[in-house]
């Protein structure tokens, strides 16, 4: 009873830890981020939420520093925080502006009481042209969008362009006014407002991309040739493949804003190929069904998938073109110039998405903040991301591998100094289009429902795609294999779907809650009569 109470009790604890994890004063922000609000007093102080690597994170503050010295003759401390990877920062802020926007509207008696009505209309962008708001949500909502409240963060940096979006429609972020100093950046020429169907920057000015990201996938070159068929993985579908069972590194796309948004590539990709978005959504859902199915292990955070393949602790996984690059580089140093673990571009395309940066509300020093962002999208900054170690420009200890979101950093003159100076996202993402109208509203629908018919149910789903492979596979059990591709619902029921689970819904939290345990119990039933029929040889 005592076990069980503790492991009830474990999401509430970790949830009143993250503030405390976050505090000024302490000297660990989490994930090994060190900060120093007392090293230098009469430094400018710059706080940024982010689940950016030890490594950028480390280039950034010594690049922005020199940066900053030459611009504005100050010295500057950069503070880093996170309380993990980007769902969790997206969840704290949220949960921090609340508060913070609650003690201000409850310290004018004049603007009433705080009611659970306030709290979900306040940040809620569809407040504004609710025909059935009350009056005083629709204050609440003005008030919020006219204040200065902060929460005591200047930037949020990294993370992917959906939840960005999301900050900036709920009023989490504000315009950073790059537009007004440098025009000439918001151009096709340099960084053209859109790529592959994926906003670069917001057209208001709330998010700004910085550099350019794809997803790809990772192998270990002596773990493949262990396999029934020794050929690396080449294409999304080849991670489904039976040959890869209980071989695969997969990060929890519930926690990693970056895991979600390569399961919602495949998608597209099976939508693309289909022919239609309906038949796309099903042989697309029940790909990502089998790759789970070959799970050896999940991870929280897509940044230790390829450090898991090129251990050798799994054979093969998803992985972010940084990462990928970045392990491949140390594991050719590790094995004399000769690496064991390769990264590599799906064929059939990936989509090409900005890594941005936003100005939060009320940021403590938007001047610095503001100057961030400059030189991020500066040559200076531009080549840190790009460059090799120790070229001109380039980073001091560690390259960081990641495409530049400005295209004149492609230029040939540049060339001898890019790590990767054969890879442009601008030509090879150019085979792939986005297409946001196919998935883009279920975006936040995706991640709990791959949680529940994947995450929740993996034991059951493993047991049943091992009941089908020692069958014969697919084909040879295929009442078994229906069974397998059952799903809560069709593509044209998503929208009815991703409604119920919005707040303004009308479902209560329980009610949620009861929708997506119907959603993993009917999963997990699907699974034991796969595993039946398999073993049935049906």
């Amino acid at each position: 009873m005592l076990k069980n109470l503790l492991i009830a009790a474990l999401p509430v604890l970790a949830l009143l830890a993250i503030p405390l994890l976050l505090r000024p004063g302490t000297e660990n922000a989490g994930n090994g981020a060190k900060k120093h609000p007392s090293s230098n007093p009469a430094a400018d102080k710059l706080v940024i939420i982010s689940a950016h690597n030890e490594s950028i994170r480390y280039e950034y503050e010594q690049a922005f520093r020199r940066y900053y010295r030459e611009k504005f003759g100050r010295e500057i401390e950069l503070d880093f925080r996170s309380p993990g990877g980007t769902s969790d920062i997206v969840r704290y802020i949220a949960d921090r502006f609340e508060a913070e926007f609650r003690r201000y509207f409850e310290s004018d008696p004049a603007n009433g009481e705080w009611t659970d009505e306030i709290a979900a209309a306040f940040a809620n962008p569809r407040t504004d042209t609710d025909p059935t708001a009350s009056p005083a949500a629709k204050r609440a909502r003005a008030l919020f969008l006219a204040s200065d409240v902060g929460i005591g963060i200047d930037l949020m940096a990294g993370g992917g362009t959906f939840d960005m979006a999301r900050h900036a429609a709920r009023g989490y972020a504000v315009d950073a006014g790059v537009k007004e100093r440098h025009p000439e950046l918001l151009s096709p020429e340099l960084i053209p407002p859109q790529f592959g169907g994926d906003n670069l920057y917001d057209p208001q000015g709330r998010y700004y991309g910085v550099v350019l990201s794809t997803f790809g996938i990772c192998y270990n070159r002596d773990r493949v040739a262990e396999l029934s068929d020794p050929t690396p993985p080449a294409a999304w579908r080849d991670l489904g493949q039976t040959r890869f069972f209980n071989t695969l590194v997969l990060a929890d796309p519930s926690k990693s804003g970056s895991a979600n948004k390569c399961f919602e590539i495949i998608i597209q990709q099976c939508m693309s190929e289909a022919g239609s978005p309906e038949k796309g959504w099903e042989n697309g859902l029940n790909l990502i069904k089998r790759i789970f199915g070959n799970a050896r292990n999940l991870t929280d955070a897509a940044g230790k998938v390829p450090h898991d393949v090129a251990t050798g602790n799994a054979v093969a996984g998803m992985a972010i073109d940084t990462y990928g690059f970045t392990e491949q580089e140390w594991n050719a140093l590790q094995f004399g110039g000769e690496p064991h673990f390769f990264y590599v571009a799906p064929k059939g395309g990936t989509a090409v998405s900005a890594d941005p940066v936003q100005l939060l509300r009320g940021a403590p020093n938007r001047p610095a903040a503001q100057a961030f962002i400059d030189f991020l999208l500066s040559p200076e900054g531009q080549k840190l991301h790009a460059f090799k170690v120790g070229t001109p420009g380039g980073p001091r200890r560690h390259a960081l591998r990641r495409p530049p979101i400005r295209r004149d950093l492609y230029q040939e003159k540049y060339r001898e100094f890019r790590s990767d100076p054969d890879y442009n996202p601008y030509e090879s993402g150019a085979s792939f289009t986005y297409r946001p109208k196919w998935t883009a509203p279920y975006y936040s629908l995706l991640r709990i429902l791959l949680r529940c018919i994947a995450l929740e149910p993996q034991p059951e789903l493993q047991s049943a795609w091992k009941a089908i492979i020692e069958a014969g596979g697919p084909e040879k059990v295929p009442q078994a294999y229906a069974a397998f591709c059952r799903l809560p619902f069709a593509y044209s029921g998503a929208a009815e779907a991703a409604a119920a689970l919005r707040d303004e819904s009308g479902l209560s939290a329980v009610e949620v809650a009861a929708l997506c345990r119907r959603w993993s119990d009917e999963a997990r039933q699907n699974y034991l009569e796969t595993a039946r029929l398999a073993r049935e040889g049906k």
